[in-house]
């Protein structure tokens, strides 16, 4: 595929735009791929501000970006005008500190998180990596805290600490988050696994039911907060909610920080993410509407349409 004269125009303008500039799937608030997440994650923990492109709002960039820089994949982040490469390499580079020298931030802490893993729980990791010579155990946990575990090996820039004679890897971002952490195996009526427990973890974002939201909007002094598509509240809506979008997003984060917010979507799962990141920006009265706007057209109004 070659690259036409305007698209290539209209990146460089991009590239060129600000000193970092992340091209990704969705944005850092609604991440559309997991790679892109990851990344813009990394740079959330290190930046205040930065530019990204979605891909996903125009098929010439997504394509022609590729070819830009020769990088086959999304995402891809640019530092003074040149690439720096793909979730891997970035986080790599997280890792072992070149990206925080590259940025002009300090470097990270390195320091192994003090962590507990009960005796069940090792022999049970113990059986899943006998007889797999040379893997790790690599322990990943995410800005919403939630833990990944995973046998591969290592790439040599982890972190690593020692519980019950079990060795776990951690990058740079989870083993701060991994502080106190305890880790067991449990048996319930889903199955059995293991089981973590993070202190570090913020309390998540209380859940609402669809009475109680009716309830609080009939006394005023709550703000909705529908996270839905533009087609799929032509469908459905509730009277007086905002409709997110960038600018709305603007609005509310300009708010105090004790603004009482409630954020909705078709059955709770996109909404918890939206109000997470409010809870993460320092909103201290937000909550989630579980079962979202079908629950509220099943048990409050027959008159909103069940999609």
């Amino acid at each position: 595929m070659s690259l036409d004269t305007a698209t290539r125009e209209r990146i460089e303008q991009q590239v060129n735009s600000a000193r970092i500039v992340l091209y990704m799937k969705g944005s850092p608030r609604q991440p559309m791929c997991g790679f892109s997440a990851k990344t813009a994650g990394i740079l959330d923990s290190l930046l205040d501000d930065y530019v990204t492109v979605d891909v996903l709002q125009d098929e010439a960039i997504r394509e022609g970006i590729k070819e830009y820089g020769q990088w086959p994949t999304i995402p891809q982040l640019y530092i003074d005008g040149e690439l720096v490469g793909g979730c891997d390499i970035v986080t790599g580079m997280f890792n072992s500190g070149e990206l925080h020298e590259l940025l002009g931030v300090a470097k990270p802490d390195r320091t192994p998180p003090e962590i507990s893993i009960t005796p069940k729980a090792a022999d049970k990791i113990r059986e899943a990596m006998a007889g797999h010579p040379g893997i790790g155990l690599h322990l990943q946990i995410g800005p919403d805290f939630q833990a990944q575990f995973q046998l591969a090996p290592a790439g040599g820039d982890e972190i690593a600490t020692e519980s019950g004679g079990i060795t776990v890897l951690f990058d740079v971002a989870s083993a701060q988050r991994a502080r106190g952490a305890s880790i067991d195996w449990v048996e319930t009526m889903q199955g059995e696994g293991l089981s973590i427990d993070l202190p570090e973890a913020p309390k998540p974002v209380p859940q609402i039911s669809v009475t109680e939201l009716k309830e609080r909007l009939d006394a005023g002094g709550l703000t909705l907060v529908d996270v839905r598509s533009d087609d799929e509240r032509t469908k459905a809506s509730i009277a007086g909610a905002k409709a997110m979008n960038a600018d709305v997003m603007a609005e509310l984060e300009a708010l105090p920080k004790d603004t009482p917010m409630a954020f909705i979507c078709h059955t709770g799962g996109r909404s918890q993410v939206a109000a997470e990141h409010f809870r993460r920006q320092g909103f201290t009265q937000v909550a989630n509407v579980a079962g979202g706007i079908d629950a509220w057209s099943k048990e409050i109004d027959p008159s909103v349409p069940v999609y």
